[in-house]
């Protein structure tokens, strides 16, 4: 097998005459893998589309026409020469040297051509040309008969990304492109046309059993040779056999275990075919384990508990969508800096949405090295999807391919038929609109599962998420979404329900200042102007920041308050309700946060923004998921203490329970001991004397262990007689960044230095920290830019909850 990769001299060239006079007629260098976009951008010919309001200068590229254009050399086929499209995007057709080799519709599949008898000797053109997604999509719809679906345009009716056309985080940019890599294959005799191992644990024993399927060329006896871990095994393949079997054992195999449970051994497996020479070799990385969800019906409904090597696991998830809404500048250290901070945030299961993609395999090798499971949705989300042509064909050839492409990684832990499809037909109002039309339950109860049942044996299959009851969004039954809480009720009311697990559930913020102030330059910067609505896209989504603030804290006149007051109640809403479902183990069983990331510089519900820059939010679910955590919740009318005990060891928790004024004084103060057992969560009855306040608006209850401490406050803090400035602090320049010390004269909550605002690269260790009076709190912030460290204690960069206007005077 020979591979030469066609991704040089490409030009770029509009095809239709509705684009703009200094676009018209022009030829421009292509980069390749890559996108119109970024071309035009290159070229100077557009704005960087993530700019201010440019988004809406941009519309025009939904309807405009493209043609890429190489010249590559090469040799006449005296064998089999294909050529292999990994991803287009997405409406295209492929000519060589004049000749039309096939026309594209599907963003999620690679296409090969055979071009032996139209590879020319020396220079040979190739083609291909992009037609309007949005206008092919239109015309789906239109012989189709309109589903109901989220957006402006019907996005359902073709087989592209979903949040390419927009989203409730995500700029309407459509793309169009050659995405993924594009080559010539060149071989002869026979080549692996599919390789699916099958990988299984028994005991110790890792065993991968190898189905490969064989395309050829011309007929001889061939051999197939697996190697794993040291061990291998040689089987015969008779001249013209499509498909063969082979079985490997590993004995004393090293178990993969996600983050926090254990180790990582990966193993390399190489799969070479051969006759005379060897034709063939596909290499992957694989481990040993098990995965599956116990979905056994109890007492209480349909639990949705995830096991691995027989050990079930809390999901500490986080919901992760394109990481750039430019699919080609993500590389592989991009995706290692982003699992890198999940892991550092403690999260161990990332869920890839149903409005993407499927990922890259740098970003399944990545989460396979790293610990963190994948649950991997097919790309269906938030609408009615046609079972009739084209689609239905188009959808099962990306799920076959996709499927075969992930299903060695050891990472990957479920498959997950779409995303709130089912819950849309159930509550939307989708089958009065439908009136009869099919909306794609086809798909989630007979395609996908029969795919995955064929191909990957192994894996734990759901027809949905929200999934698993009577009612798909049922608390008591399998996954459940929790949108009451942002779009219609306070994050309080978290507690309204106990789902068995919860994969959707988020609050949104703002991105950090440096992120904002790079792409929005609104004068004056204000929640209302232009430029910052521009990137602000969820309906209602500023009156709901400012109704959900107004509950906890007060709302700010001035931007630069709002901003930090919209972030703080951001990370406090999401760990609230991290907290509340972590204290329910194993009633609950996962909470998958809404969302670990942004792919442009938007307000949203990332924990992460755009500029890879973490948010207040990142810091909340540090501690929220924590491997041991204190919380206070409520249980009937009472308020209880729960130690969350996520470590394979016993906690013997020494816990000092302490009521005091803000100002430091002790009016109750009680010490327990208790032994948390392993993977654990244990309930502590507390005093009813720590529980009664002599003053409500400015007590404290404080649980303090050596790992974890928990607050609870008798009135929300708009409501609070905090001294509103209780910190003094002092900085210095130190090797690799600077340190500042902070002392706390009172109570101070929240306490937090938002160190980009001094410099963009500024990253502190540690954020929402409470100090009591007289505590002092060393902060390190990582920054290569040379300032004055007196910076880091302004007033706009040193914050606490307190600082936001609460009432003065706290005794």
């Amino acid at each position: 097998m020979i591979r030469q990769y066609l991704h040089d001299g490409w030009q770029l060239s509009a095809t239709t005459n509705e684009v703009p006079d200094d676009v018209r007629g022009r030829t421009v260098p292509a980069t390749v893998p890559g996108g119109t976009h970024l071309d035009l951008l290159a070229a100077g010919l557009i704005t960087d589309p993530f700019l201010d309001r440019a988004e809406e200068e941009l519309t025009w590229l939904h309807r405009a026409d493209w043609r890429y254009r190489t010249t590559f050399l090469a040799t006449a086929a005296d064998a089999r020469a294909d050529l292999v499209f990994e991803g287009l995007d997405t409406v295209a057709a492929v000519e060589l040297n004049g000749h039309l080799l096939g026309r594209t519709e599907n963003m999620h599949r690679g296409y090969r051509f055979d071009v032996r008898d139209v590879l020319a000797e020396g220079a040979n053109e190739l083609t291909v040309s992009f037609s309007s997604a949005l206008t092919h999509a239109e015309k789906t719809e239109a012989a189709l008969g309109r589903r109901p679906h989220v957006n402006a345009h019907p996005f359902n009716m073709i087989r592209k990304m979903a949040c390419s056309f927009g989203w409730d985080w995500g700029p309407d940019l459509q793309t169009a492109g050659i995405w993924r890599p594009v080559r010539l294959e060149r071989w002869h005799t026979a080549r692996f046309a599919r390789v699916r191992p099958v990988v299984t644990v028994a005991g110790r024993t890792g065993r991968v059993e190898l189905h490969a399927e064989i395309e050829w060329d011309r007929h001889e006896d061939l051999t197939l040779h697996v190697a794993v871990g040291g061990y291998g095994c040689t089987v015969r393949v008779p001249a013209g056999q499509t498909s063969v079997t082979a079985r490997v054992e590993v004995p004393d195999a090293g178990l993969w275990w996600p983050a926090g449970y254990g180790a990582q051994p990966l193993y390399d497996l190489t799969v070479s075919l051969s006759g005379t020479e060897v034709l063939d070799v596909v290499e992957k990385r694989i481990g040993f384990r098990t995965i599956t969800v116990d979905t056994t019906p109890d007492e209480l409904g349909t639990p949705f508990t995830v096991v691995v090597n027989d050990r079930p696991v809390f999901v500490k998830g986080a919901n992760w969508i394109p990481d750039d809404h430019f699919l080609t500048r993500i590389t592989r250290d991009r995706l290692a800096r982003r699992v890198g901070q999940a892991v550092e945030a403690h999260v161990n299961l990332l869920r890839v949405w149903g409005g993407g993609i499927y990922e890259s395999d740098d970003f399944y090798d990545v989460c396979d090295e790293r610990g963190i499971l994948v649950w991997q949705d097919f790309p269906l989300a938030c609408a009615a999807y046609p079972e009739e042509e084209p689609l239905r064909s188009e959808i099962e050839a990306e799920a076959r391919e996709n499927v075969v492409r992930l299903m060695s990684h050891a990472s990957l832990a479920l498959w997950n038929g779409g995303n709130e499809n089912l819950w849309g037909f159930a509550d939307w109002g989708w089958p009065q609109q439908l009136d009869g039309r099919t909306w794609g339950p086809a798909y989630y109860d007979e395609v996908f599962p029969a795919i995955v049942a064929e191909l990957d044996p192994t894996r734990f299959y759901c027809a949905g998420s929200p999934y698993g009851g009577p009612h798909p969004n049922d608390a008591d039954h399998g996954t459940r979404h929790e949108w009451q809480v942002w779009n219609q009720a306070d994050y309080t009311h978290y507690r309204d329900h106990v789902p068995r697990f919860c994969s959707e559930f988020g609050f949104q913020g703002p991105p950090t200042w440096s992120t904002l102030t790079r792409w929005v330059h609104d004068e004056p910067l204000t929640p209302t102007s232009r430029s910052f609505l521009t990137h602000q896209k969820a309906e209602d989504g500023n009156g709901k920041l400012d109704r959900g603030l107004a509950a906890h804290l007060p709302v700010p006149e001035r931007f630069e308050d709002w901003h930090w007051a919209t972030q703080l109640n951001q990370a406090r809403a999401v760990a609230f309700g991290v907290e509340h479902f972590r204290s329910w183990w194993p009633r609950t069983a996962g909470a998958i946060v809404w969302q670990l990331n942004d792919c442009w510089p938007v307000t949203s519900w990332a924990a992460i923004d755009s500029e890879e820059r973490v948010k207040p939010l990142y810091y909340g679910l540090r501690h929220a998921f924590a491997p041991r955590l204190l919380t206070f919740q409520p249980r009937g009318d009472r308020l209880v203490l729960f130690a969350v005990n996520d470590h394979d060891e016993p906690w013997d928790a020494h816990v000092t329970l302490d009521r005091q004024t803000f100002r430091g004084v002790t009016l109750h103060l009680t010490r327990l001991r208790r032994t948390v057992p392993p993977r654990s969560v244990l309930a502590l009855d507390l005093d009813e004397a720590l529980l009664t306040p002599v003053h409500e608006d400015a007590e404290v209850v404080v649980a303090t262990t050596a790992e974890a401490r928990a607050l609870h406050t008798f009135r929300e803090d708009r409501d609070l007689a905090y001294d509103p400035a209780p910190l003094t602090a002092r900085a210095q320049a130190v090797p690799g960044g600077y340190e500042v010390e902070v002392r706390a004269s009172s109570f101070a909550r929240d306490v937090a230095i938002l160190a980009d605002r001094v410099a963009p690269d500024a990253v502190v260790d540690d954020l929402l920290v409470p100090l009591l009076a007289g505590e002092v709190r060393v902060f390190g912030v990582r920054t290569h830019a040379p300032v004055d460290p007196a910076a880091f204690t302004g007033p706009l960069v040193l914050r606490c909850a307190n600082d936001l206007g609460a009432v003065p005077g706290a005794s």
